[in-house]
């Protein structure tokens, strides 16, 4: 009777350990869910502002629609994509396709000068600040959900129920231009 309830505890042990193991794969995704709707909510107000900043510069820009087309696509892209995953290659587009309208503007010192531009330049260099540390927050909540899914014992649990090793929202080889802050010239 006594190595019955021996085995009853330690199976009861166990069971408990595997629960707490899997409540903490479960809070650590919620963690990383959460951490990618901040990011989503700047990425929001990015997406609001490039119509009124593609408007600005459509005057100003009259033969170079191309880059103005290449944002606006990617722009429409970016709303579209609904996986975290996609949103994130989405992303990386669109930052791309800004990174060439900053380069472009630089030949038009009417427009950098219009007050109306640099408030949009201002406002859209205030969302990427924001997306920036949104981003970083979200990459460390998913460091720590990749961290739990691969060590033992919680890979055991994390292999069960099908928890796995998520992206990084990561910019590729735009990383180290993207990572600085925006700067702002006048002229």
């Amino acid at each position: 009777m006594g190595i019955i309830l021996v085995i009853l505890g330690l199976f009861a042990v166990l069971v408990i350990w595997a629960v707490s193991l899997y409540n903490r794969l479960v809070r650590l995704r919620n963690g990383r869910e959460q951490a990618f709707a901040d990011v989503d909510v700047q990425l929001r107000q990015r997406h609001d502002l490039i119509p009124q900043l593609v408007e600005a510069v459509k005057g100003y820009m009259g033969h170079e629609r191309g880059v103005l087309t290449e944002i606006t696509e990617a722009r429409a892209n970016a709303m579209k994509a609904t996986s975290i995953n996609d949103k994130i290659a989405a992303e990386a587009r669109l930052s791309t396709a800004l990174e060439g309208l900053r380069v472009q503007v630089e030949a038009y010192p009417d427009l950098k000068a219009s007050q109306n531009f640099l408030d949009l330049q201002n406002e859209i260099s205030d969302v990427e600040n924001k997306i920036a540390a949104a981003r970083r927050f979200f990459n460390s909540a998913t460091k720590e959900l990749n961290v739990a899914t691969e060590l033992f014992p919680s890979n055991i649990i994390a292999t069960l129920f099908n928890f796995k090793r998520e992206p990084m929202f990561d910019l590729g080889e735009k990383r180290t231009t993207i990572e600085e802050p925006p700067q702002i010239k006048f002229g």
